[in-house]
């Protein structure tokens, strides 16, 4: 009998390459579960407007977006929690302050302090970010999530607040990029929601990811994975480890809980 009734997935470095193809088996791994009437949500830092090519070709329209700002489901908003507008500032004002750079998130919108410098343009294209804008002060109040970009490592000091952490992109190149991750609002906090909504617990949930903005995500359900391309400081938040994201991570943990074959 099958007792997990809800799946979220994180995207890069969990579902995505490191060329942004999908392996085979994590598209089979994901049919399967769906199958067996376990409902799928992805779980990512990313802005929602910008993954519609990945949800449709995943058959995924319930996803949790903004490190967990933002969540829907069936396409339907069911949570949302912006930023403090205050945070907002303390990161536009910090940035400008030591010659860095930011790009905050609306459910519309990705809003940069500069568009044209080269690592900013090469975090977008990486990212496949196409609705780029310059931010202002008048989105301050709209904000769901933010990235810190090309930070000296002694200046991340002057980033920190008590209520926040500063989780490291987990890409090769980008790893002086750091995604702001409130106590509060967060992959874990949003799960919390999700389930009680669902009736669910803890134990009839699972959860992968790659990344340090996953750690609270992972300790909210009862059947994390660790990815073997995640960040070492995420292993002891998992449960489980299961094999990298080249090498059909996804599909062998599933396999571990009986839910693919």
């Amino acid at each position: 009998m099958i007792t997990e009734k809800i799946l979220f997935l994180d995207i890069d470095g969990t579902i995505l390459l490191p060329d942004h193809t999908i392996q085979a088996s994590t598209i089979e791994a994901i049919k399967q579960v769906k199958a067996r009437g376990v409902k799928v949500f992805l779980a990512t830092g990313r802005p929602l407007h910008e993954i519609s090519q990945l949800t449709e070709k995943l058959g995924i329209n319930s996803c949790i977006g903004y490190n967990g700002a933002y969540a829907v489901d069936q396409g339907k908003e069911i949570y949302s929690k912006p930023m403090d507008r205050q945070l907002v500032s303390h990161f536009v004002e910090t940035t400008k302050k030591l010659d860095e750079d930011f790009v905050f998130y609306t459910n519309q919108a990705n809003l940069f302090s500069n568009l044209d410098k080269p690592y900013i343009k090469h975090f977008f294209n990486y990212f496949d970010l196409t609705k780029n804008e310059i931010y202002t002060d008048t989105n301050q109040d709209s904000i769901l999530g933010g990235t810190v970009i090309n930070v000296k490592e002694d200046h991340l000091k002057h980033y920190q607040r008590e209520s926040i952490f500063l989780s490291e992109v987990n890409v090769d190149g980008m790893r002086d990029s750091y995604d702001i991750i409130q106590d509060t609002t967060n992959k874990g906090e949003a799960i919390k929601f999700i389930l009680n909504e669902y009736d669910l617990n803890p134990e009839q949930a699972i959860a992968f990811g790659d990344g340090l903005n996953d750690r609270e995500m992972l300790t909210s359900v009862g059947h994390s994975f660790a990815m073997g391309n995640a960040n070492p400081e995420l292993f002891k938040y998992a449960r489980y480890k299961t094999t990298s994201v080249t090498d059909n991570g996804i599909f062998n943990g599933l396999k571990q809980l009986g839910l693919v074959n």
